[in-house]
């Protein structure tokens, strides 16, 4: 099973806690940073994999095109 974007984000801050400490032997903290890192780009690439589908929106024939915001001005 995957896990879900904010299990890994609970984990990736439950490491930085860890190594934030100190208290923790080296082999170990080089382990938790190894792991840390898998996390990272795990939560990077489901936070590009979102944003990807924000900016897509079905238009009124069904087809997929490109989210964009007008920017309001005051005129």
């Amino acid at each position: 099973m995957e896990k879900t974007f904010e299990t890994a984000l609970k984990d990736l801050e439950i490491i930085v806690k860890k190594l934030e400490s100190g208290n923790i032997p080296l082999e170990n903290a080089i382990t938790e940073y190894t792991e840390a890192m898998k996390l990272v780009k795990y939560c990077s690439e489901k936070l590009n994999s979102a944003t990807e589908q924000v900016n897509k929106t079905l238009s009124e024939n069904g087809e997929l095109k490109e989210f964009s915001l007008k920017e309001e001005t005051d005129d």
